[in-house]
């Protein structure tokens, strides 16, 4: 499932891009995240290579997507940031605090989305706190899945409150059926999938922490 990075100004899906000034931005956010990716991996003194092998996602890949040519997988950002031991947030654009109240606005939340079912991925921290505590919020499309998502590293825990519809959990050896206002806490090293499997919307915030 192809994700493409945008800005967004809701918790709804803005539908297909459709003018060249949307085409740039998006562009632009592409390039800005394998900036990133570039960044950190240089940073930590990797070659391509070596983080095609820590990552399981390959040497082309990694390379289109250093230079902004190519939007990747949320399961391949994820096995990436997981790589570079940054989050997800920090490469999509998550600000580090640089005083004790950081304010972020609707329209300039960064997004992973999926141009072809609507999927979205809203990064709402502020903040990344170190990259120890992500708040992230997931829209789920009737009859989307985001496909099975990589495990996180030990230590990682995740809580998820359904605000609309319904959303099944799934987990390798079981599921988990919620409905609004729905709670769930769960060790995010596993392999799992969020699932929308109604003819109704779905969307639900989800806190991922980290050890220090």
């Amino acid at each position: 499932m192809l994700i493409r990075l945008t800005t967004g100004k809701g918790y709804m899906p803005q539908g297909q891009d459709t003018d060249s000034s949307a085409s740039d931005e998006n562009d632009s956010l592409s390039r800005a995240f394998g900036g990133r990716v570039r960044g950190l991996r240089e940073a930590a003194g990797l070659t391509l290579e070596q983080l095609s092998q820590l990552s399981g996602v390959s040497r082309a890949m990694l390379s289109k997507v250093e230079r902004g040519e190519k939007s990747p997988t949320i399961g391949i950002a994820t096995r990436i940031a997981h790589s570079l031991q940054a989050s997800l947030t920090e490469l999509v654009g998550g600000n580090q605090p640089e005083d004790n109240t950081v304010v972020m606005r609707k329209a300039a939340r960064p997004i992973f989305r999926d141009p072809e079912t609507g999927f979205e991925r809203h990064i709402v921290s502020p903040a990344t706190g170190a990259g120890r505590v992500e708040l992230v919020y997931h829209y789920l499309p009737p009859g989307v899945s985001t496909g099975w998502l990589p495990a996180y590293p030990s230590g990682s825990e995740k809580q998820i409150v359904v605000t609309i519809g319904n959303l099944v959990v799934e987990f390798r050896a079981r599921k988990e059926y919620l409905g609004p206002g729905d709670s769930i806490f769960f060790q995010a090293d596993v392999e799992l999938s969020f699932v929308n499997q109604t003819a109704e919307p779905c969307g639900y915030f989800m806190v991922i922490s980290r050890r220090a």
